[in-house]
């Protein structure tokens, strides 16, 4: 299954956003859930992992329970790799994470629930490279550039690889100061997958969730990410572009443009991005296509998993987690999440999908 096979529609030129995402919030026309409402559930329900979904869960979370008064939903922001970890020893009844379960995790996850692992996308948003310099609001930056920046061999802000790029802007001199992840994390995966994939020459590290140079600012969860940069002349760091709020945004060069992070530039990366080959019919996994050209593109996304069992011990667990997960992938909890954390909506094609495979929830 290929995305790149999928009918065309919608974006001119371009695969449709059919089996991920629609940034035009596109509402589900081939049926399965509309609202994955309940009622009635009742006890507490435990998840966490990836803090990119924080402001989605907030309104998932507050929207479902309203409809279930006797549910507590706790979303735990641990980070996309606790958040995998604590799901597999049972801690957790499902997860978030920004990254889907490699290879090396799927007989752990397999073994904790008895049987096949469900992995529906629910939240795909861009990942700003965000910063803050004094009297600067845009900025131009390449692949190459970036990824030096964050090893440490661009440290000023009048670099002449910066000042090529952006021969409009008064660059300050001014110390660049990086910021990451200090937790382990699935945005830092997918920072570092883009910076290896693009800029290899540059960038001489794997794509892992903890941040592979020493050295630089660090904090915990999008949240801190996002304050250091704004509380730090001179910083530059990478969030969901969601959770950015008022700092500045990098425009990264894609083809021959250089394209600013929005739903729209991400939905159009994953229209381009294949689909993980080798997966259980219950697994929706897409390799992110981070060398797209396509015009409008943006390249460095997250695409943000719900990780559950398809069976469970216990009735009253399989009845919440297959009640919240629908809703979240419904048409109301897409538009929630829309409207609330600015993520892009799942396409009709995915929504339908990825509701089949929850509504497969079950106790043993």
């Amino acid at each position: 299954m290929n995305l790149k096979s999928i009918r065309r529609a919608a974006v001119p030129g371009v695969a449709a956003l059919a089996l991920l995402m629609s940034a035009c919030g596109a509402s589900n026309e081939d049926g399965g859930s509309d609202t994955g409402e309940s009622g009635g559930l009742s006890g507490n329900l435990k998840g966490g992992g990836a803090t990119s979904q924080e402001k989605a869960q907030e309104a998932w979370k507050t929207a479902f329970q309203g409809q279930n008064d006797g549910l507590t939903i706790d979303y735990a922001l641990l980070g996309s790799t606790d958040g995998r970890s604590q799901f597999v020893s049972g801690a957790l009844s499902f997860a978030g994470s920004d990254s889907y379960i490699a290879d090396e995790e799927l007989d752990a996850a397999k073994e904790r629930c008895g049987g096949n692992v469900i992995e529906v996308p629910a939240y795909i948003s861009s990942i700003a490279v965000a910063f803050n310099i004094p009297d600067v609001d845009t900025l131009n930056l390449d692949a190459t550039t970036i990824a030096k920046i964050f090893d440490g061999k661009i440290t000023n802000w009048n670099d002449q690889a910066i000042a090529d790029q952006n021969p409009d802007v008064t660059l300050p001199d001014l110390k660049i100061s990086p910021v990451h992840r200090a937790d382990d994390s699935g945005t830092t995966k997918n920072f570092t997958d883009y910076l290896g994939k693009v800029a290899p020459d540059a960038w001489g590290y794997e794509a892992e969730d903890a941040f592979p140079v020493s050295g630089g600012l660090s904090a915990e969860g999008t949240s801190g990410v996002v304050k250091q940069i704004g509380d730090t002349e001179g910083a530059i760091g990478y969030a969901d572009a969601s959770q950015t709020g008022d700092l500045n945004v990098v425009s990264v060069k894609v083809g021959e443009e250089y394209v600013a992070p929005s739903p729209e530039g991400a939905a159009k990366t994953v229209a381009v991005s294949p689909t993980v080959e080798g997966r259980d019919e219950t697994d929706i996994a897409v390799d992110v296509d981070r060398n797209t050209t396509e015009a409008g593109a943006y390249p460095v996304i997250l695409l943000s998993y719900l990780i559950a069992c398809e069976t469970y011990e216990d009735q009253a667990e399989a009845d919440n987690v297959k009640g919240y997960l629908s809703y979240i992938v419904s048409d109301e909890g897409q538009a929630e999440a829309a409207d609330f954390a600015g993520s892009a909506q799942l396409a009709p094609e995915t929504a339908s999908q990825a509701q089949e495979i929850v509504a497969g929830i079950s106790a043993k």
